[in-house]
């Protein structure tokens, strides 16, 4: 079977990868040149364990290649997916243009039936689009080719992106005729075959999932730092309040973490869309509205804890340790790192930061307003405060005694709550958290 996929973002090139791995022919199609020479030669553009190796093996393997010409790649391809960027427009809707021009080139091109799916993350009514622009395309050739188009959102986490394709929660698929269901059915069975359930649906329900899944998520990780900021208020531990509630089956223990607030390409994206769509068709996101007004409050706690430690911020020199919006990815989209920096910068301080994996992403963004450090120890040297931005694991267990002798003053704030505060003050630091008793 050979498939496919436009766009070699994070979502396209891991699903083409993928899908080359289970034994399928698969091109990747991009229209930067030189992303598509350097992912031949093994350079990725993102950043996601254990990619790189099945990239490489699969492309030495013939049966992952890379092109920029969507017009000679998609012929004799039972299946296209569309994988390129929805980003948001400012008022929050998510922009189609780049799914509409592909669809477009592929109905200019085609030259058999196939069936067209939309991969990237899209308001529900789509699809529609999608098929109108490809008839368009297909009634200026005057030509009656047939084609089907589905919906087959991902749930991909990133850091643990092949895990979660190649051994999928679910997979879910919206379609509208029983041919393209067959088709789709045979291109996800070596998926399927550890019991792996495949839900097919209507197409806007199909669209609708994604969003809402992700916007689930999004509010279980705002309602949870509100009761952490309440816990501070209060005096109770929010640690042994998520111990309490993640103990009810029907809530459980996942994203009930408390944090400096979620970032990355989906949650801030999809729930600002989300609530987008309800607008424009009436209706109002209550619950989803609190949970975007939560999360931007979040992403200042730590600059304002530090405030409250440093009335005068104006020439001190801020640690950080952790850039990206999450472990095992470089992704800095509407990371909380960037609102605190921005704010640090504002009042006068200075900042020196370091990440395992994305310094780079953050010298794209930020340029040298920033200090780069070699490693986390370098980060602290004359430091007034440390924060714990990321909890990448090689945070977790730091040489405590190294860190007092190293920075000016030992003071930690701690955006993930990954220290035990007695563990943390035994050494002789001011430590802050996230609804925490910490003995100050």
């Amino acid at each position: 079977m050979k498939i496919a996929v436009v766009g070699t973002g994070y979502v396209g090139l891991v699903t083409g990868t993928c899908f080359a791995e289970v034994g399928l022919n698969v091109v990747c199609i991009d229209i930067d040149q030189k992303k598509i020479d350097l992912l031949k030669q093994g350079v990725l553009p993102i950043y996601e364990p254990g990619l790189d190796e099945m990239v490489k093996r699969n492309f030495d393997k013939g049966r992952l290649s890379f092109s920029t010409q969507l017009s000679e790649s998609i012929q004799d391809c039972e299946v296209v997916f569309i994988a390129v960027g929805t980003p948001p427009d400012e008022d929050g809707s998510a922009d189609l243009k780049y799914v509409l021009g592909v669809a477009s080139e592929i109905g200019q091109h085609m030259n058999d039936y196939m069936v067209i799916v939309t991969k990237s993350t899209v308001p529900v009514g789509t699809a529609k689009k999608v098929k109108t622009a490809i008839q368009l395309a297909l009634n200026q050739r005057a030509s009656d080719l047939s084609f089907d188009v589905a919906s087959n959102p991902e749930f991909l986490k990133e850091g643990a992106a092949i895990e979660d394709f190649m051994k999928p929660d679910r997979i879910v698929i919206g379609v509208e005729s029983e041919r393209a269901q067959e088709v789709m059915s045979r291109l996800y069975k070596p998926f399927l075959l550890n019991g792996h359930p495949c839900i097919f649906m209507d197409i806007p329900s199909a669209e609708m999932t994604k969003y809402a899944a992700n916007s689930m998520l999004a509010t279980k990780i705002s309602f949870m730092n509100d009761i952490a900021n309440l816990c501070e208020i209060m005096g109770a531990d929010v640690n042994m309040v998520r111990r309490g509630i993640g103990s009810d089956s029907r809530i459980g223990h996942k994203f009930i973490y408390p944090g400096i607030g979620y970032g990355g390409s989906c949650f801030p994206k999809d729930v600002k869309a989300l609530i987008k769509t309800a607008s424009e068709n009436g209706y109002n996101m209550q619950v989803l509205k609190a949970v975007e007004q939560v999360n931007e409050h979040q992403k200042t706690v730590m600059f304002d804890k530090l405030k409250k430690h440093i009335a005068d911020l104006n020439g001190k020199t801020i640690a950080l340790w952790g850039l990206s919006f999450k472990p095992k990815t470089d992704d800095m989209r509407e990371a909380p790192s960037l609102v605190l920096i921005d704010a640090l910068l504002k009042a006068g301080a200075q900042v020196k930061a370091y990440d395992p994996v994305a310094m780079h992403e953050a010298q794209r963004i930020l340029g040298n307003t920033i200090q780069y450090s070699q490693d986390q120890y370098e980060a602290l040297a004359d430091a007034d405060a440390l924060v714990v931005v990321t909890e990448w694991p090689e945070f977790r267990s730091p040489n405590f005694d190294k860190m007092s002798q190293i920075m000016k003053h030992k003071a930690i704030f701690d955006g993930r709550n990954i220290y035990e505060p007695s563990d943390v003050l035994g050494y002789g630091f001011y430590y802050d958290c996230i609804g925490r008793h910490t003995g100050l």
